[in-house]
């Protein structure tokens, strides 16, 4: 069977050529975006109400020794985790790491999460490992580290992933995979679809987004995806970005430099209402 591996995390607000100018009104700093003005005190507003929450992932290490054993994605998941917490309004009481972890573990940690986080709050998952696509089936997997290449009672489904986005009732999710999350349960959109909205706008309405490295093909254990993931939040200077406005920041040069054609879009039949996954700088 063909094993990919996946380096799993977050896009881009097309056209927003003008989303950090500054101007001066009424004694109060505000941030143009678009066509539209939002208040600076946006940022206290959005952390007084909600937590950001972060559930990182990373498998290097396999069980089973016909699964081969990865060099990438623990270092991946760790520099996601600092760029989040030193950069972003991520704390890391709030982040669950994992690393080689087993499938009761994934499990374990999203009944955690759908415990604990309020519809305030807004949640981040990130996979990096091993993955598999099932064509006959039409059904993608994670491979944790208990898995089996004979069996998948230890592979973790990605429809299984689905109904816990379902259970954990936040405002946004962003899910960040180079692992096959495909099919029926995630909706594309086109690139440049939609003209840019207000930050303030795009956080209001609940959104269930995923972004992952490309379609169901073989994808290297250094991940392009994740290089330039990194790379645009580290040399981000916007104090708000939306999942969308880095997707598109990445999703070209991922092109140019791999075989993968990164995709983004709707997570289906979990509640995605039009607004946006927003990244908000410390």
């Amino acid at each position: 069977m063909k094993l990919k591996t996946i380096c799993l995390i977050a896009c881009s607000l097309l056209h927003l050529n003008n989303a950090s100018a500054q101007e001066f009104k009424s004694e109060k700093v505000f941030i143009q975006l678009g066509q539209k003005l939002i208040d600076q005190p946006l940022i206290e507003e959005i952390t007084r109400e909600a937590r950001y929450f972060g559930l990182i992932i990373g498998v290097n290490n396999y069980a089973d020794p016909a699964i081969s054993s990865l060099e990438n994605p623990l270092k991946d998941a760790q520099a996601l985790l600092d760029v989040l917490t030193t950069m972003y309004t991520f704390e890391k009481d709030n982040i669950q790491f994992l690393e080689n972890p087993k499938r009761e573990d994934i499990i374990y940690s999203l009944d955690y999460l759908s415990r604990v986080v309020t519809p305030d709050d807004n949640l981040l998952i990130f996979y990096a490992g091993h993955g598999f696509w099932d064509e006959g089936a039409n059904i993608g997997f994670w491979l944790p580290s208990d898995a089996r290449k004979i069996s998948k009672a230890d592979w973790f489904r990605n429809s299984t992933l689905v109904d816990y986005l379902k259970a954990i009732n936040t405002r946004h999710t962003l899910l960040i995979t180079d692992a096959c999350f495909g099919g029926s349960i995630f909706k594309t959109r086109k690139a440049f679809e939609d003209a840019p909205r207000a930050i303030k706008i795009l956080y209001e309405y609940p959104s269930r987004k995923a972004m992952t490295s490309g379609s169901l093909t073989e994808v290297p254990d250094q991940s392009s995806f994740t290089k330039y993931l990194l790379e645009r939040l580290e040399k981000n200077r916007k104090e708000y970005l939306s999942s969308e406005q880095l997707f598109s920041s990445l999703r070209l040069a991922v092109i140019n430099n791999s075989d993968a054609i990164p995709q983004y879009g709707e997570i289906r039949n979990v509640g995605d209402q039009g607004g946006d996954f927003i990244f908000i700088k410390q």
